[in-house]
């Protein structure tokens, strides 16, 4: 299954599908190499993720596996991934204020917007600048935006 479809998103439609389907085995094949994608879309179920630029043999060998019944991912993105294994993720809070932030609203339009304390969102600023190893706020939105981290 594709990452991005033209209707709607493909880890979705894998989480609906794996709903329907529990023992459904499904590989992710996308030109995505972000690990925001890869890691939402193994945590919805996916038992491989292949990109559409690897080579042939590559991609057999994952079919392969995961039709014997195991998970697999291949070398290239597995390094993707242990680039920043060991990173907290981003919490529900943290995302929030992330997108408004790449919005263009200040700390207290941000406070008011998500109906807290402004002080809460210089701590979710603080932890967001720890998690993703950036300099500030706006580092910290170019690398979630790279990463796909931040959605739209």
């Amino acid at each position: 299954m594709d990452l991005r479809l033209p209707s709607s998103d493909g880890t979705n439609a894998l989480i609906a599908i794996r709903g329907e389907f529990r023992d459904a085995r499904i590989i992710m094949l996308t030109t995505s190499d972000c690990d925001g994608d890869i890691q939402r879309a193994l945590r919805a179920g996916a038992c491989g993720y292949i990109l559409k630029s690897m080579a042939n043999s590559e991609m057999l060998s994952v079919i392969r596996a995961v039709h014997s019944g195991r998970r697999q991912i291949p070398a290239e993105v597995a390094a993707r991934l242990a680039e920043h294994l060991g990173m907290e993720d981003l919490t529900d809070g943290d995302v929030d204020v992330l997108r408004l932030i790449r919005d263009g609203h200040r700390n207290k339009q941000i406070a008011d917007k998500l109906a807290i304390a402004e002080t809460t969102v210089n701590f979710h600023i603080k932890n967001l600048v720890a998690k993703l190893g950036t300099n500030d706020r706006g580092h910290a939105v170019t690398i979630a935006t790279r990463r796909g981290l931040l959605r739209t």
